[in-house]
């Protein structure tokens, strides 16, 4: 009799244990009902996802599809050449300017992206919105672009031919072994206050100063960028031709210059002091003396170099005010940009912007290893050559109108 209240105490822990079971399996049973009805309702409800990696990736190349592939017009408009250029620069791009595609942007997409800039002087986050991507790589895409233009310089810069003796351009045929015409050039630009002083021109505006070299054919030879906007352009060409890989001018040869440059030896000025530019004959006056023929036909000549900046500019709008971009790197724009001049004149069958010049120029290209000329001192023996050739262009001037 003393041990049946420990053996009822024991039945009522089992039944308790019993009872606590019981309970946790029905939880677990309930808690397994209400994941399968929640799964069920989920299956009702889900809506596959439309944007896979696959998708998101063709459809932030839809604006480059709009700006290349709509049409030549377009793609004129936009990028500044016709799609048969446009992808043979991607492919000159990646062979010889190492420019790679990256995992979410292929080789066209960031071509297009960079002449869209440069064409119409866009901001980042402009390109940014268009382009459904972010500022950070906008930005990457654009510097390697960048870098991958310049590495073309030794393809795209034209090498200097000059004019034959046999020549018979109206324009050139008097100027035997020029090369082309060289210039300076104003290119607006933001600077830190401290250095714009030394940046601001007579005219009151904040520049660089470019040196360029031209060919008749309007395609540069040659481009020096950099200097502040208020030093004189024959410090420039001082410059230039002091470069180790600067401006290289052979014996013998030389390039149409304006009054603004010394007349010496591998640089051809016109007479001071004479009627020069060409608005200046376009009234019904005649030249009269030898010094005033010679001008008129120098300025004819030379005016390749203003057309071909007025080209540049026209084509390129990130060069018709000053850039978003420092210094250094808005000078390697301007590189870049004559660069891809040069590219278009030489693919582009027709360039709607200007129209094109002549057949072309003759063959025969200079030679590297002649010795070049490496100083700017004006000389009596080349004042009398020029005094000569102006008497020549007078007098079959004379007997032409005769």
């Amino acid at each position: 009799m003393a041990r049946l209240p420990l053996i009822v105490q024991n039945e009522r822990r089992k039944r308790i244990g019993l009872a606590i079971t019981i309970w946790l399996q029905m939880c677990t049973v309930a808690n397994w009902f209400l994941v399968a009805l929640g799964a069920i309702h989920s299956l009702h409800t889900y809506r596959p996802r439309v944007r896979s990696y696959i998708l998101d990736f063709y459809a932030k190349r839809d604006y480059v599809k709009r700006l290349v592939d709509a049409s030549d017009e377009t793609c004129i408009e936009q990028v500044r050449m016709n799609r048969t250029t446009f992808f043979k620069l991607c492919e000159m791009l990646q062979t010889l300017g190492e420019l790679k595609s990256s995992r979410n942007m292929l080789v066209d997409e960031q071509v297009a992206m960079f002449l869209h800039i440069i064409s119409h002087h866009l901001k980042n986050r402009v390109i940014k919105h268009h382009f459904n991507r972010s500022g950070e790589t906008v930005s990457r895409s654009f510097h390697n672009v960048l870098n991958a233009v310049i590495r073309l310089q030794d393809v795209l810069f034209k090498k200097a031919e000059p004019i034959t003796a046999n020549s018979t351009d109206p324009m050139w045929k008097w100027f035997k072994n020029c090369l082309g015409a060289l210039d300076g050039t104003h290119i607006k630009i933001r600077v830190p206050t401290v250095d714009k002083p030394r940046y601001r021109t007579r005219k009151g505006d904040i520049t660089t100063n470019m040196l360029g070299v031209c060919t008749p054919d309007m395609q540069f030879v040659y481009v020096l960028p950099g200097w502040e906007g208020s030093v004189a352009d024959g410090r420039v060409l001082r410059d230039a031709i002091s470069r180790r890989h600067g401006l290289k001018v052979p014996h013998g040869c030389y390039y149409l210059v304006d009054a603004g440059y010394t007349n010496c030896e591998g640089f051809l000025a016109p007479f001071r002091g004479q009627r020069y530019h060409l608005n200046e004959w376009r009234q019904g006056y005649q030249p009269s003396t030898p010094e005033e023929v010679f001008n008129m036909k120098h300025a004819s000549a030379r005016n390749v170099i203003e057309r071909c900046f007025g080209l540049l500019k026209l084509r390129w709008g990130i060069l018709r005010s000053p850039s978003f971009y420092p210094v250094r790197v808005h000078n390697r724009i301007i590189i870049a940009c004559c660069l891809l001049h040069n590219f278009i004149r030489t693919y582009m069958s027709l360039d709607p912007i200007e129209e094109e010049l002549g057949e072309g120029l003759p063959s025969n290209v200079i030679d590297d290893d002649e010795p070049n000329i490496i100083n700017i001192h004006p000389s009596d023996a080349w004042a009398t050559w020029r005094m000569e050739l102006a008497n020549q262009m007078f007098d079959e001037w004379q007997a032409s109108r005769n």
